[in-house]
């Protein structure tokens, strides 16, 4: 029986993506595991594998189709001994986002040889959808199996036929053993909508008579114009903001470079920065924490996201376990994070997750500056140039001083003033104390 091919959730938050590049073509024989086609996210490009063996049989979107739905169909894979023959009539593909497309006319009359449409993606019980291949969903369909309830093998821990062919069927009694919960008889009233500003057409027509080139947003774009405006409107912003004396902190750093010449690492005032806020995490370890809607979550490891700007938006890859490194293991993890961030090479679990992010314009010339909170984390520091000021010493003697500004904005939700304080100091006093983080 054909199989539909659907277009895959490569992250958890995905619902759509762009069918950049097809990596086999109608006829091709593939195997569990092989690559099929290269998706494009919102934020990067990712290979995607086949689930189960077969013939390609239709290819039903084009490569550079943007816009693709998950779970649309977007290709269609034979059995051995099937030919295209079988395949009557092609599952209609969604239609992608592209703007202006009218409605498609009502397709004809499906033969009944079509290909049956696998069942709908399962749920869990945290209700997160169960990754399954669509033979895997008709075999656990007919023998009456809870995929949830089954491990998977296949890439990512997606459900495959093999899973499924020995599994036996559940109980019905178990099966209905967890009713949902029943919805409130009365809905909650639904908060008033933000006002969304001028329309599209209502700006056009301010500059009618003006020149200007009209960009088209792409799905990065559109993803950071949603999730800040959600942040800005939701989380409750404050600011804490430091002067950081740095001259310590720059004779150390010139020693440990001389002294890492002959391993070829260089070491970077931000990477001692990103050292700093992942021992001040656990320093001050209420703060290492998340907000999670009607909780919050205090980590255990400093994982430390780090902005990095790329051509039309920006990446926070996070450097796990970052207060365990050392200084030379970070500035190489994130050399590398930055790179493949530039090429949009990253894989999602490079730059999800985290408690804590860093923004560094520093490099920019820019003094200060205030960085929007990136959800779910509690915080961000903001990270401005270095520059030599006159100071007052210890001593009361006005000296000169390399200093830079630090800004950290902080979800109240997740951390009151004084607890803030407390953690900015902590990241103050190690980097003004370098030599304490390698202790």
């Amino acid at each position: 029986m054909p199989t539909e091919i659907l277009m895959p959730a490569l992250s958890p938050t995905m619902e759509e993506g762009t069918l950049a590049k097809w990596l086999v073509k109608e006829g091709d024989t593939v195997s569990s595991g092989d690559l099929l086609a290269e998706i494009e996210t919102d934020k990067a490009t990712m290979e995607f594998e086949a689930v189960d063996e077969g013939i390609v049989g239709k290819i039903l979107v084009p490569e550079g189709t943007e816009g693709v739905k998950v779970n649309t169909p977007i290709a269609v894979l034979l059995e051995e001994g099937e030919s295209a023959g079988d395949i009557a009539s092609a599952p209609k593909a969604a239609p992608a986002a592209a703007a202006g497309n009218e409605a498609a006319p009502a397709a004809s009359e499906a033969p009944a040889a079509a290909p049956t449409p696998a069942p709908a993606a399962p749920k869990g019980a945290d209700g997160g959808r169960v990754f399954a291949s669509p033979l895997a969903r008709r075999i656990a369909a007919d023998k009456g199996l809870d995929l949830s309830q089954i491990a998977g093998s296949g890439p990512h821990g997606r459900i495959v036929k093999a899973d499924v062919i020995g599994a036996t069927a559940q109980p019905a009694a178990a099966a209905a053993a967890a009713p949902a919960a029943a919805a409130p008889a009365t809905p909650a009233a639904a908060p008033a909508a933000a006002p969304s500003g001028p329309s599209a057409d209502m700006v056009a027509r301010m500059y009618e008579g003006r020149e200007y080139e009209e960009v088209k947003l792409d799905g990065m774009r559109k993803t950071i114009a949603a999730r800040l405006s959600e942040a800005k409107q939701t989380i409750p912003h404050f600011y804490l903001r430091r002067d950081i004396k740095l001259d310590a902190l720059m004779k150390f750093r010139a020693q440990l470079n001389k002294q890492l010449e002959g391993r070829g690492v260089k070491l970077s005032v931000n990477d001692f920065i990103i050292k700093a806020v992942a021992n001040a995490l656990q320093q001050v370890p209420d703060c290492n924490a998340v907000w999670a809607g009607d909780r919050v979550l205090k980590l255990k490891p400093s994982d430390v996201a780090v902005a990095v700007a790329i051509e039309g938006g920006l990446f926070t890859p996070v450097l796990k376990d970052a207060d365990m490194k050392s200084l030379s293991a970070l500035s190489t993890e994130m050399k590398d994070l930055a790179t493949r961030a530039r090429d949009r090479k990253l894989a999602p679990q490079e730059y999800q997750g985290g408690s804590f992010a860093i923004s560094n314009l520093g490099m920019f010339g820019i003094d200060n500056f205030d960085a929007i909170v990136n959800p779910p984390h509690a915080g961000i520091l903001a990270v401005g140039s270095g520059v030599k000021k006159p100071v007052v010493g210890a001593d009361g003697e006005l000296t000169v001083a390399t200093v830079m500004s630090v800004t950290m904005s902080v979800d109240h939700r997740v951390i009151d003033g004084a607890l803030g304080a407390q953690l900015l100091q902590a990241i103050v006093d190690n980097l003004e104390n370098p030599m304490v983080m390698l202790a």
